[in-house]
């Protein structure tokens, strides 16, 4: 949790400094502006229970028809209550603090790289956060990172980390847990002769 405190408190940072233009930019999750995947990454915070449940049916399980509902919520925000909300937001809650936070800290760090990236705006991700995230990345339901990276290695350049067996695939850590959330973007950070097997297993 104090990692997923430290990620979400960056984000906020981020949002803080973005102008007008940036907040209405495009990311890499498609169809969502900057405005969007911010808003998305606190919107399931305040939800109890039963809110909970009421937004998994409106979405009728589906996971981009349920995250779509829960953004709802936040349409008619302006960009300066999404700053002040991220700012007053940055402990994870509900939904978020599962698996000790690592649902969070996981899911800030994606979509944090989902702005960042088309922004042209790099980062150094501290590394005590990118192992947790690489790691959870690999098992977490939602991202299936295993699965998209099945019959190749990743190795990081820049970490002590390497999961899975078979062709390698190597870059950055950033990179890797990028792919592994299937985001294409990610594979010109990446060499190998493995990259076409994981490319192919993105694209799928």
């Amino acid at each position: 949790m104090a990692l997923a405190t430290a990620e979400r408190a960056d984000l906020a940072a981020l949002a803080a400094e973005l102008s007008p233009a940036q907040w209405d930019a495009p990311t890499l999750c498609t169809g969502w502006r900057v405005r969007d995947v911010v808003a998305h990454t606190i919107s399931f915070d305040g939800l109890g229970a039963m809110q909970l449940a009421a937004v998994f049916a409106k979405g009728l399980l589906s996971v981009d028809r349920i995250n779509d509902v829960a953004l709802g919520g936040y349409a008619e925000r302006t960009t300066d209550q999404l700053r002040d909300l991220m700012r007053t937001h940055t402990r994870p809650a509900g939904l978020a603090t599962g698996s000790g936070g690592r649902i969070a800290l996981t899911d800030n760090m994606i979509h944090q790289q989902d702005i960042r990236r088309p922004l042209g705006l790099p980062r150094t991700i501290p590394p005590d956060r990118l192992l947790v995230a690489l790691q959870f990345a690999r098992t977490a339901p939602l991202i299936r990172g295993a699965w998209r990276a099945r019959g190749v290695r990743l190795q990081a350049t820049d970490l002590d980390w390497a999961a899975g067996n078979g062709p390698v695939v190597e870059g950055p850590g950033e990179a890797l847990l990028m792919a592994m959330a299937a985001r294409p973007a990610a594979l010109a950070d990446l060499d190998g002769p493995g990259v076409g097997a994981l490319a192919a297993h993105i694209h799928r």
